[in-house]
Order: C-alpha cells, then sequence, then structure tokens
C-alpha cells in the first residue's frame, strides 16, 4: 500500500479506517485541495485524481516524485543527518535552485528538522530548527517508488482550493482537510505562508453547500468546535477523535475532537 513519505501536523493516516467508512464506494475523478501528505489519497491510489495545496514547494515535491524519481533518489542519498549541512540546506531557496533540488531538499528537511514542522517566517524563510534525532530515514526508496507510481496520473497542481473545485462534476469525490479551526492559541495550523483564517473557513463551508447541489460528494475533516458546526449545520457531522503531537504547547498535545462532515 502507498502512504506518506512525509511527516505532516494533522496527517490523517491515524484516522483513515474512521474515514474509510465514509468514502462513496463509486465516483469520477478524486479531488484533494488541501493535499498535506496525502495518507487518504496514498491509500486509495484513484485512477483520475486532481491533487492541490497552496504551499508550492510541497506541491514541486510531489511532481518530481511523479517524474523524476531516479534522480531524486540519487541525490536524497548524498544527504547527510549533519546539523551544520541542516543550516547550509536551509538557507537555501527553493526558487533560486532546481525543482529538483527544491524537491529533495523539502524532503530532507522534512525528515531531519523538529518534528517535520514547515514553518517559514515573513521572508518565506525555513526556520525551523534540527531535529537531532539518532537516525532518520531521508530517503525512504521504497514509500517514494510507492507515491511515484500512486501519483503517475495524477493532475498536481497549487492555487486556491475554489479554482481547483471550479471543474468537479456530479459523481465526483471531494475529501477536504483544510487547516483546522482553532480549539486554542497554541493550535498548530502554520501550514503556509499566507495562513488560513475564517472568511476561508467561510468561503469553504459555501463552496461545500455549493458542490452538494451540483451533487459532487464531499467530505471534510475539521476541529471539533462550536464555530465548526455553526458552519456546517445542516450536514451529517461525525465525531472521531484523533491524537496529535504538534503543539508549541505540551500540554496541548495527545487526543483532541475531531469532526468529519459530509454532504451526501
Amino acid at each position: 500500500m502507498s502512504k506518506p513519505f512525509l511527516k505532516w501536523a494533522g496527517g490523517k493516516a491515524q484516522l483513515l479506517q474512521q474515514i474509510y467508512k465514509h468514502i462513496p464506494e463509486d465516483f469520477g475523478t478524486y479531488f484533494e485541495p488541501f493535499m498535506g501528505a496525502g495518507a487518504v489519497f496514498f491509500s486509495l491510489k484513484p485512477e483520475n485524481a486532481v491533487l492541490n495545496d497552496v504551499n508550492g514547494d510541497l506541491m514541486n515535491t510531489y511532481r518530481v516524485v511523479k517524474s523524476n524519481l531516479k534522480g531524486l533518489v540519487e541525490l536524497l542519498q548524498t544527504y547527510e543527518n549533519d546539523e551544520k549541512f541542516f543550516l547550509s540546506m536551509r538557507e537555501k531557496m527553493p526558487m533560486e535552485i532546481s525543482s529538483l533540488e527544491a524537491a529533495a531538499r523539502f524532503i530532507y528537511l522534512n525528515r531531519t528538522a523538529f518534528n517535520g514542522l514547515y514553518r517559514v517566517n515573513s521572508k518565506n524563510k525555513y526556520n525551523v530548527p534540527f531535529g537531532h534525532y539518532k537516525n532518520p530515514t531521508i530517503c525512504d526508496v521504497q514509500a517514494l517508488t510507492l507515491a511515484s507510481k500512486a501519483l503517475k496520473f495524477a493532475e498536481i497542481m497549487s492555487t486556491d482550493f475554489e479554482k481547483v473545485l471550479s471543474t468537479a462534476e456530479e459523481g465526483d469525490f471531494v475529501y477536504l482537510d483544510p487547516p483546522y479551526i482553532k480549539v486554542n492559541q497554541s493550535s498548530f495550523v502554520g501550514y503556509s505562508k499566507k495562513g488560513f483564517n475564517d472568511k476561508d473557513h467561510e468561503r469553504l463551508a459555501d463552496l461545500f453547500k455549493a458542490l452538494m447541489e451540483k451533487k459532487v460528494k464531499c467530505l471534510l475533516s475539521n476541529a471539533d468546535t462550536p464555530y465548526t458546526r455553526e458552519l456546517y449545520s445542516g450536514f451529517e457531522i461525525i465525531s472521531v477523535e484523533a491524537r496529535r503531537n504538534i503543539n508549541s504547547n505540551g500540554k496541548g498535545r495527545g487526543k483532541v475532537g475531531e469532526v468529519l462532515v459530509r454532504n451526501y
């Protein structure tokens, strides 16, 4: 089975069994506008898929895994788990190096940085510290190979979710895993420089309703908050429980309430 080759805050690997209960048996094109590590996509391996994330570095990595696996593996295998090397890689700017080098850098930093966090400052510079892990798997050849096969026929984009879903048609299936509504101030939602605010969540809820009218099946994950339940009132809301290990406050780690919302 294909699986994510990246660590990702809010990844859905642990919730797959609960999510699978609500995935339609038959659908046309699979859409995932908030790709992240892609646990649901890689487990489903749909024949037709449109994948997106506003994190351009992330989506470039998927393109390279899809089209230049050999070059990526060869480059990653030369990288060392060394703090000095890590800091030199962290200083590089993706737009100033080749797409292959940028993808290798992204995977390397993901595997060796503290908690695998993706975080950039106001100047769009990656600023997560070295993780000091003894023996991180910098190049997981098997996982990358399976991911490359799963991505073979996928369309890979990096734009706003509304633009991605403008082409969804009756019978298609959309899995939505946006940056979560904040439960508290220590909740981690920093998946991109731009962020995702209440207006974005309202846009998404409006689109969720519009897609139902087009008979596009949608399943959404989010934090279990009063605001979430208000936004999606009238739809089926299923409570689930997940364990979150990334939080700036250690007391905020552990089991948290989440919901799945479906429009079909």
